[in-house]
């Protein structure tokens, strides 16, 4: 796809459906599609149109023959419709397209095809994508639009079988800053990322990890359904379609009340590799990093650790998400083991360098071992525990900036943000070591 036309699919997305797009004649349906949660046999394909249509999506093995069809359903202006693609081959590249019309038209048009694949078998090769934090709010400071459809279409182009994104891509701290953060604001926040997204999530399913300036997060409940967390947790679920446990996915299967399953961690084997995300902030009633409505702390543009919790043995993953984690990484044969998380904690800067402290290494700032006492249900410190079941490369994001580093045979991975028009070294100075590149990419 050529810069020229990239751009102008980005601009007929964002002028389609406001009264200049009208004005200039912009009437054919603009659809953003997200493939999602693939399996061995199924996938979900997440569809939102600029307005009311009949829908379908025909696919089959080869291009331009579909032999298959999933039954019609109505697509509401601007509401997100979930297709549930099953009985699928495995181990298959599927072709795609959404057919469609509107009540005034007899015949369903089509609209581009579109591939995917589903789950691997062991011993085969394959490409997998991640991204560090968006923040599209932070618009020249660390986000320019143009820069991210690129980065979506360098991805695209890659053809991976799936692609995973490591929070900070919906923060909904500036409207909860100013007051704002009603259901409407908030979802919109979740829908407007799609028009991005679209470039890759068409053909590529989208896994997304929980960050700090979500504030979907336990400290924020309070019992009422427009909490912000409430807001967020809801709006995840209803523009993104995020695995649960099934015979696929081991994941969180504790319900949060008006939310129900947060689908924040789980985890998936994909041929020879075991994928696990980890989540802090459903699970500390304290805030781990930013407090909700201010936009700096861990995760400010050059700031330093977040002051949510001053005490960092009261945050973390809890114990039950420790027992999965510890479960699933001993129960894995792949020969390759990722983690991904936000950061190391969940808040402060860098990556070995912190992975000494509280429940990642075992001791506090002052050098003292105290993890059995804060810690008595866990065997080992996270990173401890990541050694000894051979994790391959832990991921976070959270510090704009590319890093590699290594401790104790695991890879620390610190992800570049995608879009950073600036392409700065942000929190440089908090990695003592690695190999180290400013942003804009994705990995």
């Amino acid at each position: 796809m050529s810069r020229r036309s990239l751009l102008g699919s980005a601009l007929l997305i964002a002028i389609a459906d406001t009264s200049i797009g009208r004005a200039f004649g912009v009437t054919a349906p603009v659809f953003t599609q997200i493939l999602g949660r693939p399996t061995t046999n199924s996938i979900a394909l997440s569809v939102i149109a600029n307005q009311s249509l009949s829908a379908y999506v025909e696919y089959g093995y080869s291009k331009g023959k579909y032999s298959s069809k999933s039954p019609v359903a109505t697509l509401v202006q601007n509401e997100p419709l979930v297709f549930d693609i099953s009985n699928l081959k495995s181990n298959t590249r599927v072709y795609y397209r959404l057919r469609f019309k509107n009540k005034e038209s007899k015949t369903y048009q089509a609209g581009k095809e579109y591939s995917f694949i589903t789950s691997r078998k062991k011993g085969q090769s394959f490409t997998f994508t991640v991204q560090g934090d968006t923040h599209p709010e932070r618009v020249g400071k660390m986000f320019r639009s143009e820069l991210y459809f690129v980065t979506m279409a360098n991805i695209a182009k890659q053809l991976p079988d799936f692609h995973i994104l490591v929070g900070d891509d919906f923060s909904i701290d500036p409207l909860i800053g100013k007051g704002q953060a009603t259901k409407e604001n908030v979802e919109n926040i979740y829908r407007t990322h799609r028009n991005w997204l679209t470039v890759t999530g068409s053909a590529t399913p989208i896994f997304l990890v929980n960050g700090n300036h979500e504030q979907a997060a336990a400290y924020l409940l309070d019992g009422t359904a427009t909490n912000p967390a409430v807001l967020a947790g809801n709006a995840r679920n209803k523009f993104y379609p995020l695995p649960a446990t099934n015979n696929f996915y081991d994941g969180n299967i504790e319900e949060i009340p008006l939310v129900g399953l947060p689908r924040d961690y789980y985890s998936w084997t994909w041929g020879d590799a075991l994928f696990v995300t980890l989540d802090p902030y459903w699970h500390s009633t304290a805030a781990v990093d930013n407090v909700a409505g201010v936009d700096k702390g861990g995760g400010g543009e050059k700031g330093g650790g977040g002051k949510g919790a001053r005490d960092m043995w009261k945050v973390g993953i809890g114990d039950t998400q420790y027992a999965w984690l510890k479960r699933v990484l001993e129960a894995s044969d792949a020969r390759f083991k990722f983690v991904f998380a936000h950061h190391v904690l969940g808040t402060g800067r860098g990556g070995v360098e912190v992975s000494t402290t509280y429940e990642w290494g075992g001791v506090d700032p002052k050098g003292l071992s105290t993890f059995a006492q804060e810690r008595p249900n866990w065997e080992l410190p996270i990173h401890d525990l990541m050694v000894k079941n051979n994790v391959s490369i832990f991921f976070q994001g959270h510090d704009h900036i590319f890093v590699t580093q290594e401790r104790d045979g695991v890879i620390y991975q610190a992800m570049p943000n995608p879009a950073d028009d600036t392409f700065s070294y942000f929190n440089d100075e908090a990695y003592k070591s690695g190999t180290k590149a400013p942003n804009s990419g994705h990995v």
